[in-house]
Protein backbone atom coordinates (compact mmCIF):
# COMPACT_ATOMS: atom_id res chain seq x y z
CA UNK A 1 0.00 0.00 0.00
CA UNK A 2 2.76 2.42 0.66
CA UNK A 3 4.45 1.90 -2.50
CA UNK A 4 1.30 2.37 -4.69
CA UNK A 5 0.75 5.47 -2.72
CA UNK A 6 4.47 6.57 -2.85
CA UNK A 7 4.58 6.23 -6.59
CA UNK A 8 1.71 8.06 -6.80
CA UNK A 9 3.06 11.18 -4.46
CA UNK A 10 0.24 11.05 -2.16
CA UNK A 11 0.56 11.71 1.33
CA UNK A 12 -1.19 9.48 4.11
CA UNK A 13 -3.98 12.39 4.38
CA UNK A 14 -4.22 12.04 0.62
CA UNK A 15 -5.18 8.34 1.32
CA UNK A 16 -7.25 9.15 4.74
CA UNK A 17 -9.74 11.10 2.87
CA UNK A 18 -10.13 8.49 0.37
CA UNK A 19 -10.57 6.11 3.21
CA UNK A 20 -12.61 8.47 5.14
CA UNK A 21 -9.89 8.02 8.32
CA UNK A 22 -6.90 9.72 9.88
CA UNK A 23 -4.00 10.22 8.90
CA UNK A 24 -2.63 8.10 12.09
CA UNK A 25 -4.84 5.26 10.89
CA UNK A 26 -3.51 5.04 7.25
CA UNK A 27 -0.27 4.49 9.21
CA UNK A 28 -1.18 1.75 10.92
CA UNK A 29 -2.85 0.34 7.84
CA UNK A 30 0.97 0.49 6.08
CA UNK A 31 2.87 -0.34 8.90
CA UNK A 32 0.40 -3.59 9.73
CA UNK A 33 -0.01 -2.24 13.22
CA UNK A 34 -3.80 -2.80 12.06
CA UNK A 35 -5.88 -4.46 9.48
CA UNK A 36 -8.14 -3.04 7.36
CA UNK A 37 -11.76 -3.89 6.37
CA UNK A 38 -12.52 -5.39 3.41
CA UNK A 39 -14.62 -2.22 2.38
CA UNK A 40 -11.48 0.35 2.76
CA UNK A 41 -9.81 -2.24 0.08
CA UNK A 42 -12.14 -2.45 -1.97
CA UNK A 43 -12.18 1.87 -1.97
CA UNK A 44 -8.31 1.59 -2.27
CA UNK A 45 -8.56 -0.74 -5.37
CA UNK A 46 -10.68 1.65 -6.95
CA UNK A 47 -9.20 4.57 -6.42
CA UNK A 48 -5.69 2.85 -7.40
CA UNK A 49 -7.40 1.02 -10.27
CA UNK A 50 -5.81 -2.00 -9.86
CA UNK A 51 -7.20 -5.65 -8.40
CA UNK A 52 -7.69 -6.95 -4.74
CA UNK A 53 -5.23 -9.75 -5.33
CA UNK A 54 -2.24 -6.75 -6.20
CA UNK A 55 -3.36 -4.83 -3.60
CA UNK A 56 -3.35 -7.61 -1.07
CA UNK A 57 0.11 -8.62 -2.25
CA UNK A 58 -1.56 -12.39 -3.25
CA UNK A 59 0.38 -11.13 -6.95
CA UNK A 60 2.98 -9.05 -7.67
CA UNK A 61 2.14 -7.83 -11.32
CA UNK A 62 -0.67 -5.02 -11.21
CA UNK A 63 -3.71 -5.75 -13.17
CA UNK A 64 -5.75 -2.94 -14.03
CA UNK A 65 -9.93 -3.05 -12.70
CA UNK A 66 -12.33 -3.25 -15.76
Amino acid sequence: MKDLREDRDLSQEDIAKVLQTTQEQVSKYETGRQMMGIDKYVKLAKYYNVSLDYLTGLIDTPRKLH
